[in-house]
């Protein structure tokens, strides 16, 4: 009789555990809206995107850029119509810290020094 019971405790126990919350997975910020709140050196922005396709909204602008997922942690960013001279660099994105529906990440623009961070948060939908 004991074994039974210790055997069920071990089963329930296999079973609480194996339901655990899903992984993050970053797949899920690969696609919808976004919001990246004010911060320093940036305004507000709000970003749509669709499988290769980025359009941001901010400042009373709103660009569109082609987004290519290096892996699920790394993409870079590139304007499909540049204004100025640094708007044709791309921009290089590092997800450095994922949460539930949101995650921090690097970003350079071309091959400069200066590393901009921020934070992207999934809208829903």
């Amino acid at each position: 009789m004991k074994k039974i019971a210790l055997l069920i405790s071990i089963l329930t126990l296999i079973v609480i555990v194996s339901c655990k919350n899903e992984p993050l997975n970053p797949d899920r910020f690969k696609t919808g809206t976004f919001e990246i709140p004010e911060g320093k050196g940036y305004e507000k922005t709000i970003i749509i995107r669709y499988d290769s396709i980025q359009i941001e909204t901010y400042e009373n602008r709103i660009d569109t850029l082609s987004i290519v997922w290096k892996n699920n942690f790394n993409y870079t960013l590139k304007m499909i119509n540049p204004k100025t001279a640094i708007d044709e660099d791309p921009i290089y994105v590092k997800i450095t810290n994922i949460e539930k529906d949101s995650y921090e990440f690097e970003a350079v623009i071309g091959h400069s020094n200066f590393v901009q961070k921020g934070k992207l948060i999934k809208k829903s939908n």
